[in-house]
């Protein structure tokens, strides 16, 4: 019986019909390199015997009778690539204003969870400013439930290979998981439930040592910045379903060539463009408050974890952006100080604790719980605990080629959250670092006036490590 981690399956228990819990990619394609001309059908089929065996595409979640534990997942048996995979055109004149519109409202769609949970729409018409030819794009979702952006990322394998004729490259292989009867669920559950007091009192001792650690942070000034102390801006409060998207890209061998002038690190640069592009969109907008932003800073623990099973394998660490800082090395140094702080607090704390207590999320009393969270608007009314959330996702280093397409360039898109309504997700490929970002619609209507500072941001940077 493969059953959902209490983390997987507290994104489950997230979700509303505001606050999706998705994650997006936005793959674009040079189908010049295909060994033979594009063809929808047979991309579709391709992309169907690169999933078919590969569990995490062809599962689907059952839940537990009663709701006494997590759900589990279980084979779909009656698993179509055409329920999947679908063929979108983009209306003329088909450049990026007409993409990310489309990009947006696919973004703001629910994933069926009587299905596998992913979706792929191959979008054809797509024409690039400044370039010759069209391209194809797809856009890739998947339920947060089922990757987190490690795996995620590693997904690609499946679907990607290193040379336009060759085969994707595959990843680990896994079992498929077996579709349990009611009474093993019920026994399971029951017997999961009894035990929940002992497993409770190990979870509590160390918990409360990282309480006492963090206590002796704070006093000496070491520990990383604290949540519910963000301002508020626009985009902090109640969300809706719609969304807003908008993506950029920056040159990895910039931000390399700072972070070794600076004795920094390729986050600690990536989170001070970001702090600089929100300070200049802000700040545009008359809003830009006295007080630094603060972003959570999702961190993959899978090379720590003692945890076995289950799709997300993270922890988070909250970090100020420097955004009340106007000289951009200045709020790199600030960065790469606290965040050294911050990464040894976080490294002070189990690698498993944020997965061992969400083992204790109720199916029932979490998911009531959070709608009624969003009905009564309470992210407009306490303390902001963060402005958004940020993530910097290792890609592959060298060129990928998804059917034969090249990949010109891959845009994770993360979730938003009820008083986060932004995600700024930054993933590296093939040498370039490709930023998406995503947002609330009704809190932030253009998400390209924030994405296009990155650019800025980041020559302001490499102009200031060029006066020292």
């Amino acid at each position: 019986m493969d059953r959902l981690s209490g983390l997987d399956a507290s994104f489950l228990y997230l979700e509303t019909p505001a606050q999706l819990m998705h994650v997006c990619a936005v793959m674009v394609l040079d189908p010049s390199t295909m060994p033979s001309a594009y063809d929808f059908e047979e991309l579709r089929r391709t992309v169907g015997d690169n999933v078919g065996d590969v569990p995490t595409f062809t599962r689907k979640v059952r839940s537990v009778p009663l709701g006494l534990d997590h759900p589990v997942w279980v084979t779909d048996r009656s698993f179509d690539i055409e329920r999947h995979v679908h063929r979108l055109a983009l209306p003329t004149p088909g450049g990026y204003a007409e993409l990310m519109d489309l990009c947006a409202h696919l973004a703001s769609l629910p994933l069926d969870r009587s299905r596998p949970l992913w979706q792929m729409w191959i979008i054809e018409g797509y024409r690039p400013a400044e370039e010759e030819g069209e391209r194809v794009v797809v856009f890739l979702k998947m339920h947060h439930a089922t990757v987190d952006g490690v795996s995620g990322a590693n997904l690609l394998s499946h679907l990607c290979s290193l040379e336009p004729g060759s085969a994707p490259m595959g990843g680990t292989e896994q079992a498929h998981p077996r579709d349990p009867s009611r009474g093993e669920l019920l026994g399971r559950a029951v017997a999961g439930t009894v035990a929940k007091p002992l497993v409770l009192a190990k979870v509590i001792g160390p918990s409360a040592q990282v309480v006492t650690r963090t206590l002796g942070r704070v006093r000496r000034g070491t520990a990383m910045a604290a949540p519910f102390s963000a301002p508020r801006t626009s985009f902090n409060g109640t969300i809706t379903g719609h969304r807003s998207i908008a993506l950029a890209d920056i040159d990895l061998a910039d931000v390399r060539s700072i972070k070794q002038a600076t004795g920094t690190t390729v986050n600690d640069v990536v989170l001070a463009v970001c702090g600089g592009a929100l300070r200049a969109y802000l700040d545009e907008r008359g809003e830009l408050p006295t007080a630094s932003l603060l972003a959570t800073v999702p961190v993959s623990v899978r090379d720590t974890s003692r945890r076995d099973g289950g799709a997300n394998k993270v922890s988070a660490l909250f970090s100020r952006l420097g955004t009340d800082l106007a000289d951009p090395l200045e709020r790199l140094a600030m960065l790469a100080e606290r965040n050294q702080h911050a990464k040894d607090h976080h490294n002070a704390i189990p690698a498993d604790a944020l997965q061992d207590w969400a083992e204790f999320a109720a199916p029932r009393t979490f998911g009531l719980a959070m709608r009624t969270y969003a009905n009564l608007r309470l992210a407009d009314k306490h303390p902001v605990v963060h402005n958004l959330v940020i993530s910097n996702v290792p890609g592959p280093p060298m060129p990928l080629y998804f059917a034969g397409a090249r990949i010109d360039a891959l845009y994770p898109l993360g979730p938003v959250f009820h008083g986060a309504g932004l995600n700024v997700t930054v993933m590296s490929n093939a040498g370039q670092l490709h930023v998406g970002a995503i947002a609330c619609r009704e809190s932030m209507p253009d998400a390209d006036a924030l994405v296009r500072h990155f650019p800025d941001q980041l020559e302001r940077l490499m102009v200031a490590v060029g006066s020292l």
